[in-house]
């Protein structure tokens, strides 16, 4: 394990150098790996650990569009596809992947599974930092263990087919075996983590739901539309609107962004845009860091723990979901974007 120094506070890092992927089958040779769920993360996670050589199988409720899906990605059923109790009956090492509803309503099967010397990983900390409220605890006798990427499951599964790797945090909760870093980390490796950093369980869910809230989506959309809404009440026309609010930011700036930070990326803007982002970087950051400070204290609370588990938990969630998509899909700033993006080079 490294230590790296990010703007002078010190952090544990693993990265693949150390801990090639050679050394990730060597200390899981003879684990069977369980990946429980077959939505976000589970198709990412388990093909990135076959095709890297692990001993896999998935387990999912049969009959259902994902049970058809993991069929179509190659799992088969009796062989490496298995109902949920199955899998982790086979399984030394249980992914457990299903969404936080799912996980809460599930978990009663599962626990028996969950025999002495097993490993119970988890990609999201929600479960067992608000165990009070979903019911998870853990017996005694086997490790807990968390691997994060930070993105979702198809960016982690396009960028290995891509040769590259999406960062994760790590997490140990519980070593009853003694083999849980070694576990974790071989585990990070396999499933295509760039590097590896180390967090908590508590740490990692409070970071992803504010950032899930923040700038990743919540607060991304929120700004984005405020911008195209006073552009249009302007008098400017959606493709103008959009080109300026989110063509330009995703095809153009962001990907400089991404390549060397974001002075780099005001190093090649025109004078004129360095000026005008320097002076009106402070009014938004005055004007959005009480809303950042509201919603880390409502994660740190419980309380959007608690929303999320009342509203995913509905037997009508995903009908109410699927409504409110529709009036995000349908808008006229997402409607303009079908027709910009339609509109690259590369689609004509």
């Amino acid at each position: 394990m490294a230590e790296m120094c990010f703007g002078g506070v010190t952090e544990k890092v693993v990265t693949r150098e150390e801990f090639p992927l050679q050394k990730a089958r060597e200390v899981l040779k003879n684990e069977t790996i369980a990946v429980i769920g077959y939505g976000v993360q589970g198709p990412g996670q388990s093909l990135n650990l076959r095709d890297n050589g692990f001993n896999v199988i998935v387990g999912q409720r049969k009959g259902g569009k994902t049970w058809d899906k993991a069929v179509a990605d190659g799992w088969v059923p009796g062989q490496t596809l298995f109902d949920i109790e199955e899998a982790a009956a086979r399984a030394s090492i249980i992914q457990y992947l299903l969404s936080d509803a799912a996980q809460i309503e599930v978990w009663p099967r599962l626990k028996p599974h969950l025999t002495a010397g097993k490993a119970l990983y988890f990609s999201h900390g929600f479960a067992i930092t608000y165990s009070e409220r979903t019911h998870i605890i853990p017996p005694a006798g086997i490790d807990v263990i968390l691997v994060a990427p930070k993105g979702s499951g198809t960016s982690l599964r396009r960028m290995f087919l891509q040769g590259r790797g999406l960062n994760s945090s790590y997490a140990i909760h519980q070593d009853d075996t003694g083999r849980a870093f070694d576990r974790v980390v071989a585990l990070g490796i396999g499933v295509g983590s760039g590097y590896l950093f180390e967090t908590t369980f508590k740490k990692e869910v409070y970071s992803d739901l504010t950032g899930e809230r923040g700038t990743l989506m919540g607060a991304i959309q929120g700004l984005l539309l405020a911008q195209y809404e006073t552009l249009r009440e302007n008098g400017h026309d959606p493709s103008e609107a959009f080109n300026e609010t989110v063509e330009e930011l995703t095809q153009s700036l962001m990907p400089l962004f991404a390549e060397n930070g974001m002075d780099w990326m005001y190093a090649n803007c025109s004078t004129t845009a360095q000026r005008g982002a320097l002076d009106w970087m402070g009014p938004f950051h005055d004007a959005v860091k009480p809303v950042f400070q509201r919603l880390y204290k409502e994660v740190a609370s419980g309380n959007e723990a608690q929303r999320s588990i009342d509203s995913n938990s509905q037997p009508d969630y995903r009908e109410k979901l699927e409504v409110e998509l529709k009036a995000l899909r349908e808008s006229e700033m997402w409607q303009a974007g079908a027709v910009v993006r339609r509109l690259r080079p590369e689609n004509n």
